[in-house]
């Protein structure tokens, strides 16, 4: 799209889209088999998964935010762990520690749970700021540092975490730092009438995950996420990213608006939305879809605004309706 494409890049081939489209199409499937009635959360977690991010599933109890991340984890063949955050849990919990081995005469590094593919980082918000800070560096370089050594954590690697919005008593509100790790969040919401009853039918006599089976290599996820990075992205495209970014840091309603991460994750995800439709480049459409759940964790509303009860969810709607998509006229298909 738009102008001439450098012969000395490679991008992205139609047929490598329509790979990624399939492999997208078979562990959603995969996914559904258990979760009922969760497409939209199922495709922005592909989403992050393809883009090498990271997500914050924040929602009320009982709605499946665990049983979401047993099964995308089950349907990758990905190794999974879970931690259940508690104000009790060391950072030594999370990222593991070097006993002294007495056969060896020497220090051994016991991992801890963060070193697997799909971490489970259960209700997160009731740990300390000291053991929240232990995801900062696995989140935002994929590695970990205990003792002065550094050791990359496995691939493909993403920490999905949940929290409760409603209570608060116990909790330890995330920082905007911690935050702004999270590529997006999500929420799953109450199931209808007819999702309850179909949740109802499927678990009477045993659990469908029980006999759910892997339907992909983790192998698999590494080569798809190269592949998406491949996506192109139009020069237009890109400073319409950054033209809604910037409108976050200037808005009177926000006090404290999306950083250069921000724009970095929704051009990811556009090459990630892009690929999973078979398409080899990112239109507008797919960066207004990852807009909310992108951008909305990554504001702070001034105080006077949430006493007018403005929500971030609300504020980014309103700017995709001021911000322009500005096309340039050669185009390229």
């Amino acid at each position: 799209m738009a102008e001439k494409r450098n012969v000395d890049t490679e991008y992205l081939q139609r047929n490598e889209a329509m790979r990624v489209q399939a492999m997208g199409q078979t562990v959603a499937a995969s996914i559904s088999r258990v979760i009922v009635g969760k497409a939209a959360a199922t495709r922005l977690l592909l989403v992050a998964l393809l883009s090498e991010g990271h997500v914050l599933l924040e929602d009320v109890p009982g709605v499946g935010k665990t049983m979401l991340a047993r099964t995308a984890a089950v349907s990758l063949g990905c190794l999974f762990q879970r931690i259940q955050f508690t104000p009790d849990l060391l950072p030594s919990d999370v990222t593991g520690v070097s006993v002294f081995d007495q056969k060896q005469g020497d220090f051994v590094f016991r991992p801890g749970p963060i070193a697997a593919n799909l971490v489970l980082a259960d209700e997160i918000n009731r740990a300390t700021p000291r053991t929240q800070s232990s995801l900062l560096e696995c989140m935002a370089e994929g590695q970990v540092t205990v003792d002065g050594i550094t050791r990359p954590l496995p691939k493909p690697f993403m920490v999905l975490a949940t929290q409760n919005p409603v209570e608060y008593e116990g909790t330890f509100p995330l920082p905007e730092a911690q935050l702004d790790r999270f590529f997006l969040r999500l929420s799953l919401g109450y199931p209808d009438f007819a999702e309850e009853m179909e949740v109802l039918s499927r678990l009477r006599e045993s659990h469908p995950i029980d006999s759910l089976a892997a339907c992909v290599r983790p192998e698999k996820i590494v080569e798809m996420q190269g592949l998406v990075r491949k996506v192109y992205v139009e020069p237009s495209v890109a400073q319409y990213i950054v033209r809604l970014v910037h409108a976050t840091r200037g808005h009177r309603d926000i006090q404290l608006g999306a950083s250069p991460r921000a724009s970095l994750a929704l051009m990811r995800g556009g090459q990630a939305m892009a690929a999973l439709a078979g398409r080899e480049y990112v239109i507008p459409d797919d960066v207004k879809a990852l807009a909310v759940p992108v951008l909305s964790h990554r504001v702070v509303l001034r105080p006077e605004a949430q006493l007018r009860g403005i929500s971030s969810e609300n504020l980014i709607q309103g700017l995709m309706d001021t911000v322009p998509v500005e096309f340039e006229e050669n185009l390229v298909n």
